[in-house]
C-alpha cells in the first residue's frame, strides 16, 4: 500500500487544511513519525491535500450546473391582450356614440310595451305620441341657454390649455337663444326664470370642470351632439307647431354643421389620446348622466 493511500485514510486532516480550519491536536501527525514524512519529502501534510483535492474537486464537482444544451426549456406566458370597447379604435367621442346608441336602444325596448298599451289612445290625434305646450317650450328654451351658456363661458374664462382647443368653434347656442327669448318676450310671452333641470345642471358642470377636464370636455361634447343630432328636430316640431313654423336661431348655424362638429371631434379624439383607460371609462359614465340631465330638459317640451 503507497504512502499516500495510508496517509489518506488515517488522516483526514487535510481537509480541514484545505478549508483554512486550525488542525485539532488529536489529528496532528505524531512527532516520531513527522522524521519519515521529512525523508520522503512530505511537509505538513502538503501530498495529503494534493491527493484528495482530485477527489474532492470530483465530489463537489459532479452536480454539474445545467449548461444550455441540457437546460430545460423556457416556458413563456402567453400575453394576454385587453379587449377594445366599442368605438375605441376611433377615439373616444365614437365610444361615446355607442354609449348614447345603448340608451337609446334601452330606452326603445322599455317604453315598446307601453307604446303598443297607448296606441289606441292615440288614434285620435293621428298617433302623435306628444303635444308640444307654449310653457313647456319657453321653459325648455330658458334651461337650454343657461346650460350652453354655461358651459360657454367656462370655456371662454377657464385657464385650463385643453379648454383653448374649444373655443369659438361655431356651434355656440347661447347668443342665438337669447335673441329667441328677446324676441318671443316682444311678442308678449312671459319668459321665465331657468328650472331646476337647467340649473341643476348648470351646478353640476361647475363643479366637473374644477376637478376634471377629461369629465367636463365629454359634457361639452355631448351638449352639442345631442342638440345637432336630435335637439334641433324637436325644436323644430314644436316651433312649427306653436310659432306658425317661425325658425329660431337656436337651430341657425353660419357655417356647415357637420363640418363644425367633425373639427370637434377630432379635437378630443386627440386629447383623448392622452388619457389613461380610467379616465375614459369615467367619460363613458358622465355621457350617461349628460344624455340624462339634458333628456330631462327636452321633457319640459311636453309638461
Amino acid at each position: 500500500m503507497s504512502l499516500m493511500g495510508t496517509t489518506t485514510l488515517r488522516h483526514p486532516y487535510h481537509l480541514l487544511a484545505r478549508l483554512s480550519v486550525p488542525i485539532p491536536l488529536s489529528l496532528r501527525i505524531p512527532a516520531n513519525m513527522m522524521d519519515q514524512y521529512k525523508r520522503k519529502g512530505i511537509r505538513n501534510g502538503r501530498a495529503l491535500i494534493q491527493c484528495c483535492s482530485v477527489s474532492a474537486t470530483a465530489s463537489t464537482s459532479s452536480p454539474s450546473s445545467p449548461t444550455p444544451e441540457n437546460a430545460p426549456p423556457v416556458i413563456r406566458r402567453r400575453k394576454r391582450y385587453r379587449r377594445q370597447y366599442p368605438g375605441e379604435s376611433k377615439g373616444i367621442t365614437e365610444e361615446m356614440r355607442f354609449v348614447a346608441m345603448r340608451l337609446r336602444n334601452a330606452n326603445n325596448q322599455d317604453s315598446s310595451s307601453e307604446d303598443d298599451k297607448e296606441e289606441e289612445a292615440n288614434d285620435d290625434v293621428g298617433g302623435v305620441t306628444w303635444q308640444p305646450i307654449m310653457d313647456g317650450f319657453l321653459k325648455y328654451l330658458v334651461d337650454s341657454k343657461l346650460v350652453f351658456n354655461t358651459v360657454e363661458r367656462i370655456v371662454d374664462e377657464s385657464s385650463h390649455v385643453a379648454y383653448a382647443y374649444f373655443r369659438k368653434t361655431g356651434l355656440e347656442r347661447s347668443e342665438g337663444l337669447g335673441k329667441d327669448l328677446e324676441w318671443l318676450s316682444q311678442q308678449g310671452f312671459v319668459i321665465p326664470e331657468p328650472g331646476n333641470p337647467g340649473v341643476s345642471y348648470a351646478k353640476y358642470l361647475e363643479g366637473l370642470a374644477e376637478k376634471s377636464a377629461p369629465l367636463f370636455l365629454c359634457h361639452f361634447y355631448n351638449i352639442y351632439f345631442a342638440h345637432v343630432a336630435g335637439g334641433q328636430v324637436i325644436a323644430r316640431q314644436a316651433s312649427g307647431k306653436l310659432l306658425e313654423g317661425r325658425e329660431l336661431e337656436f337651430y341657425r348655424w353660419e357655417g356647415d354643421v357637420p363640418e363644425l362638429m367633425k373639427d370637434v371631434r377630432e379635437k378630443l379624439n386627440m386629447l383623448g389620446e392622452y388619457w389613461i383607460r380610467d379616465e375614459k371609462n369615467k367619460c363613458l359614465k358622465e355621457a350617461t348622466k349628460s344624455f340624462r340631465f339634458l333628456g330631462q330638459i327636452v321633457r319640459l317640451i311636453i309638461l
